[in-house]
């Protein structure tokens, strides 16, 4: 089997596609949502991942342990987690409000992470935040925050994602990060069900676009980029890892402009900008990790 080395550029620039293919679930859910419910969706997108992703990888598949399920198992539960709090929480809140407490992710991580360790982000993270956190300020908030019962979902959203990272880079060094990644797509549709039938009226989708809206969730937003994220992010930091999923609004900006011709205010193109060069400055000027020679999984 041939080996690919994986750099932290390389895989900083994996995680940035993938916050581009999450980009595009705000215009999917956003179609989605409009005639099936909230649990039924995750339910849905991570079951069909799920099917497509372990029949795709079937003979990497077959070579799970019981420690990679029960990871795998753990990571699902944040994973649905996150978007049971988001979707619930935008029903009760604006969506500029809702994307900018998500966002708050990128300062958690940090955070979290340095309690965890017991030190404080550098002056490079430190900037990097500010940054990123100034862009998504201009990019998603159109009005004054008032805090309303979606907007406590939305930043338990944000802290059960800060807590996803930072397990998922824990876990991604011990085991095989596409196994794992497989496994929480599996344990979120499973999540997804029992509330389905126990809080829910199961329902499929009734029309052509909401069909192409889920199986896009499916295989572009979740089977790419919740399996590729754990491969990922074994050769990143989770500083960098929630750094660049904070590019997930400008994509989404982008994809707005591009579908439905929505147009950002001065302000959010200079939030934008903002985001990008917050990016750029945790990237630039680092110590560079060595690069690392792994198997390659059959892309």
């Amino acid at each position: 089997m041939r080996e690919y080395g994986w750099s932290q550029q390389r895989a900083d620039s994996m995680l940035a596609l993938v916050a581009m293919a999450w980009g595009s679930s705000y215009l999917l859910m956003k179609i989605g949502l409009d005639g099936i419910p909230p649990f039924c969706i995750i339910a849905l997108r991570f079951g069909i991942a799920f099917i497509a992703v372990s029949l795709l990888f079937f003979e990497k598949f077959r070579k799970t342990t019981k420690c990679v399920m029960m990871k795998g198992a753990v990571l699902g539960l944040f994973l649905f987690g996150l978007f049971a709090f988001l979707m619930h929480g935008l029903q009760t809140t604006s969506a500029s409000n809702g994307g900018f407490l998500t966002s708050t992710t990128v300062v958690l991580v940090p955070i979290f992470h340095g309690v965890i360790k017991k030190k404080m982000p550098d002056h490079q993270n430190i900037l990097s935040i500010l940054l990123t956190m100034t862009g998504i300020c201009l990019l998603t908030l159109q009005q004054s925050l008032v805090f309303h019962s979606g907007d406590i979902l939305c930043l338990a959203g944000a802290a059960v994602y800060a807590v996803q990272i930072l397990l998922t880079d824990k876990f991604a060094q011990e085991e095989d990060g596409m196994l794992l990644g497989i496994w929480q797509l599996g344990f979120a549709a499973l999540y997804g069900v029992i509330c389905t039938f126990m809080f829910e009226t199961p329902t499929l989708p009734s029309s052509g676009s909401q069909w192409i809206a889920i199986l896009g969730l499916a295989f572009v937003c979740s089977a790419f980029g919740f399996v590729m994220q754990p491969m990922a992010q074994k050769y990143t930091t989770p500083e960098h890892t929630g750094l660049l999923f904070a590019l997930e609004p400008v994509f989404s900006a982008v994809f707005a402009y591009i579908f439905l011709h929505e147009t950002l205010s001065g302000k959010g193109y200079m939030g934008a900008m903002l985001v990008m060069a917050g990016v750029v400055a945790a990237s630039v000027v680092r110590k560079k990790k060595q690069p690392v020679r792994v198997a390659a999984h059959q892309l």
